[in-house]
């Protein structure tokens, strides 16, 4: 399940790339905009700055752009940064070890499937097309 961290993140780059123009958005218009506190915008901006998602400018005319063109970023990209884990068991979570029940699971297949589906979906949406 995404979190709220990452639906919110979701939002936020969203909310960027519809109002960005030129300049620069400020985190105020997008906590407005989007019904958030600033406290939780001032958790969620500086992850998607330090991974490059989006600049930020402090001072007046400052605010948030993104870094790249709404086409060049994967949903994928943007919900690995916000979740610790997509994967939809423990068994198939990134540095997981290895089950001793693994060789007997009748479910193992299922869940890989599932979690493939999940991952080639968000690796095929780009944040343009939630545009």
């Amino acid at each position: 399940m995404v979190s709220t961290r990452g639906r919110y993140a979701l939002r936020v780059m969203i909310d960027i790339a519809m109002n960005q123009g030129d300049g620069f958005v400020p985190m105020k218009d997008v906590a407005q905009r989007q019904g958030l506190s600033l406290k939780y915008l001032e958790q969620i901006l500086p992850a998607l700055t330090k991974h490059g998602l989006v600049k930020g400018v402090q001072g007046k005319g400052g605010g948030y752009r993104l870094t790249r063109l709404p086409e060049e970023y994967r949903i994928s990209e943007i919900l690995h940064l916000t979740e610790k884990e997509l994967a939809p068991v423990s068994c198939l979570a990134e540095g997981a070890p290895e089950c001793s029940h693994r060789s007997e699971c009748k479910t193992i297949a299922f869940w890989e499937g599932y979690y493939k589906v999940i991952n080639d979906y968000l690796e095929s949406k780009k944040l343009s097309d939630l545009l």
